[in-house]
């Protein structure tokens, strides 16, 4: 007696085209919330960036021009030139004798100007009357140095300034699009008071 096996089939079951349009749409989905969230921490980590170079660039030199102003006036070999040669509200020149030669001639007398410009935004270092000025800080939006004599009052008079205040604003090179104030840009301000201890003398 010969016993015929039966193989039996299953029929391959597929997706309908309704079940990939389903699949599909809840696939964009997913990826678009992943896109928008990518770029949105894209932009906080670019804003943060900006944030910290911005500040970054107004300390520095804040920072320089405390240090060399401070110097004002400095002469331990003597002689008679005053420590602030022009001081209005956005130049001051100052004068020091770092190597001691005593000799306001000899081209050895540091001569250090700074000013800012608010048509490029530049805060600048003139050295020795050069006339090659190089940029301390960059996108600077306002500058402004104060001059106070002994007394704690203002005054415009070279000779008499005893305290200088330092005040800078700057913003970041490139506005926020998510930040609506201000054109996008963000803003920073810092301020320092610097006594040179040699104007009194």
């Amino acid at each position: 007696m010969i016993e015929l096996s039966h193989q039996k089939f299953k029929t391959a079951v597929g997706f309908t085209l309704m079940e990939l349009l389903v699949a599909m749409t809840i696939g964009l989905i997913v990826l678009g919330g992943v896109a928008k969230t990518f770029t949105a921490q894209s932009r906080q980590n670019s804003a943060e960036e900006q944030i910290g170079q911005m500040q970054q660039n107004v300390r520095g030199a804040l920072d320089l021009m405390l240090r060399e102003i401070q110097m004002a006036g400095y002469k331990p070999a003597g002689g008679t030139f005053n420590g602030i040669q022009t001081s209005t509200s956005t130049t001051l020149r100052v004068k020091l004798d770092l190597d001691s030669s005593g000799v306001e001639t000899d081209g050895s007398t540091d001569d250090i100007s700074y000013a800012f410009d608010s048509a490029t935004g530049l805060i600048t270092r003139t050295l020795n009357n050069s006339g090659a000025s190089a940029t301390v800080a960059d996108n600077i939006t306002a500058f402004t140095f104060t001059y106070l004599d002994a007394n704690g009052a203002s005054t415009t008079t070279n000779t008499s300034v005893r305290r200088i205040t330092i005040n800078i604003t700057a913003r970041t090179a490139k506005p926020d699009p998510s930040y609506t104030s201000n054109g996008g840009y963000r803003t920073y301000q810092i301020s320092a008071d610097v006594t040179p201890p040699n104007l009194a003398l």
